[in-house]
């Protein structure tokens, strides 16, 4: 994934960031590395977008994030509304559509992090499930 993003991470690289925070060899892998595995994803799942491997967002927030994985994994609104149920987590159609907008609309809101969490180990269950 991270060379279809651009970059050719190594094992020892991998495990750092693999590795549980407070482990010996515990790496942060930092926004840019995140942003290229899950440019790679994108690619790697729906096909590249022109000639050119697409330049990683310095700094990522959970909207982007959250944006990435959708497009990545190819997932509709009601996809995600039942992965947070999976996880006993509740949000309307409106309230996650806020998530996608761009940061200067009025009804845009920021992704938290227990939000994310919440999505993540309900994709987790998602997936596993299948």
């Amino acid at each position: 994934m991270f060379k279809l993003g651009g970059h050719d991470a190594t094992k020892p690289e991998l495990f750092a960031w693999l590795t549980r925070e407070g482990e010996p060899g515990f790496v942060l892998c930092e926004d840019a590395m995140l942003a290229r595995f899950l440019n790679g994803l994108i690619i790697k799942n729906r096909g590249p977008k022109g000639d050119q491997v697409p330049e990683p967002e310095p700094e990522l927030s959970n909207n982007i994030i959250l944006r990435k994985l959708k497009i990545a994994l190819n997932l509709r609104a009601e996809d995600l509304l039942n992965m947070l149920q999976l996880n006993g987590f509740s949000l309307s159609k409106h309230e996650l559509s806020a998530l996608f907008r761009s940061p200067g609309h009025k009804n845009y809101r920021r992704c938290l992090d227990q939000l994310l969490r919440n999505i993540l180990d309900g994709m987790e269950k998602y997936y596993r499930k299948k």
